[in-house]
């Protein structure tokens, strides 16, 4: 937090980031530019509403279900402890515990078989020099969705972990109203953009 602030970040971000009170971060923060060091006063700040079994608990609500919202996770809590808090400090504790509320990353999952394919074929080409691929044309079709998705929900997940299958949304094939595209690129250039108003792209 202090690191933050001493990078030249407004402390009003800091605090608004670490969700906690702007006088806190502004205290602190005197503290270290005169002395060199910071600690909160001895007794200071609230007591926390919940024990280091219930923060487990909390922690362990979400991964069962990453997509479950922090209000969602407050009410479970709820229903389990008789204690009622609110959806700040369920997400206070969620990043206690390393989870952040992130995107799912769209896509198709790729299966073991997938994988090993495609390290495969990595390995087998690791050696081209620039030569041999410009003679090779990469491309690709995409359907783009017409109708209204998922982005906007949020998914519970570690740092580092955007490509795991639970953290995972499984792109929708073939939406009912879509349209496709397809293109190409290559080392010096690449082709057209070709909508593909009805109809598949296939290999032919």
């Amino acid at each position: 937090m202090i690191l933050c602030v001493a990078e030249g970040r407004k402390i009003t971000d800091v605090a608004r980031e670490f969700d906690i009170a702007h006088s806190v971060v502004s205290r602190l923060w005197k503290s270290f530019k005169t002395t060199g060091m910071c600690s909160r006063r001895h007794g200071g700040g609230r007591v926390r509403s919940t024990t280091p079994a219930e923060d487990r608990y909390i922690v362990l609500s979400a991964k069962r279900n990453r997509r479950t919202t922090d209000q969602q996770v407050a009410n479970q809590f709820l229903a389990a402890s008789g204690k009622r808090i609110s959806r700040k400090t369920v997400a206070r504790r969620l990043r206690g515990g390393g989870l952040y509320a992130r995107r799912p990353v769209v896509c198709v999952p790729l299966t073991r078989q997938h994988r090993t394919a495609r390290l495969q074929w990595c390995r087998e080409h690791h050696n081209w020099t620039e030569q041999d691929w410009a003679c090779v044309l990469f491309s690709d079709e995409s359907r783009f969705s017409l109708s209204s998705d998922c982005r906007r929900q949020l998914i519970w997940r570690e740092s580092g972990t955007a490509y795991r299958p639970e953290n995972i949304q499984e792109k929708d094939r073939y939406p009912t109203c879509s349209i496709m595209v397809w293109a190409g690129i290559m080392i010096n250039g690449r082709t057209r953009l070709h909508v593909v108003a009805n109809g598949t792209m296939t290999g032919q």
